[in-house]
């Protein structure tokens, strides 16, 4: 039961955080709340992970590095996502990448059914009409396949790197990355003290929250029921868009949430540990 309420609450922080994070967009734009999750991420998992550059090789850099450069880039096409189509279509589109990670390779005629499953919610999402923002649902589908390589390139940086020095390295050299564009945001667009502490609480409840409650739960809970679970993440973001953003959504794209959600779920629990 602490397992569930565990998961549960670090799906709720994530896209909490997004939504508060939105409420920021007026000011700092989405760029600015980028940045500002990326301070705040790279000084949780330094203060977890408390890595040694110094001694890191080649062969365990380079994963690092890609690892940073799609850590900042999946953050700022979902955030610029949300921005244009909303936080339930946006983060339903993300969700396409772990998805499709699951999906590939397998050879199981049920996952294939459930990647056409889950194409087909893309489809109805993408469908052609006077309201659609092809460009915020081609960032959101970036998004997605940033985040397939995320979890690629963090399989390859956990075999070669001890610990979370790896995942810490990444995350500072994305924040790094982004310090010249927060000082271009701040002096273009003067941060207000609200706007800021918008931005900060989503890299809180956004990356330092969710991270720490899922190194947690891992240790309790099967990597399957974990990733069973996370399928709720794009109702969790369509719910609180609805509340925090007020952005609702219609028949059409529920069933659509649906069908990528159902798609997942149905995939892990029919997957023999």
């Amino acid at each position: 039961m602490l397992a569930v309420a565990t998961m549960f609450g670090s799906g709720l922080c994530n896209q909490t955080g997004a939504a508060v994070g939105a409420l920021a967009f007026p000011v700092l734009g989405p760029v600015g709340v980028v940045a500002t999750r990326q301070y705040v991420a790279a000084l949780a998992l330094l203060a977890v992970g408390r890595p040694r550059p110094r001694s890191f090789t080649w062969r365990q850099w380079w994963p690092v590095l890609l690892l940073a450069a799609v850590f900042g880039t999946m953050n700022l096409s979902l955030y610029t996502a949300v921005d244009r189509i909303g936080l339930g279509l946006a983060v339903t589109l993300e969700f396409l990448g772990p998805l499709a990670v699951a999906l590939a390779g397998s050879r199981r005629r049920l996952d294939a059914g459930c990647a056409l499953l889950a194409a087909a919610g893309v489809v109805v999402l993408m469908r052609p009409r006077p309201s659609a923002d092809y460009a915020g649902m081609a960032l959101g589908l970036v998004a997605a396949c940033c985040w397939a390589a995320y979890i690629l390139l963090n399989r390859v940086v956990g075999r070669r790197v001890p610990g979370v020095q790896g995942s810490a390295a990444a995350a500072t050299l994305s924040a790094l990355a982004f310090l010249p564009v927060g000082l271009v945001v701040a002096v273009r667009h003067p941060p207000t003290a609200g706007a800021v502490l918008c931005a900060v609480a989503a890299g809180v409840l956004s990356s330092a929250v969710p991270y720490l409650a899922d190194l947690l739960t891992l240790r309790r809970v099967p990597a399957q029921t974990f990733g069973l679970f996370m399928s709720v993440n794009p109702v969790l973001a369509a719910v609180v868009g609805w509340v925090i953003l007020g952005q609702d959504l219609g028949a059409p794209e529920w069933t659509a949430i649906t069908a990528v959600v159902a798609a997942n779920a149905l995939s892990i629990a029919t997957t023999r540990g």
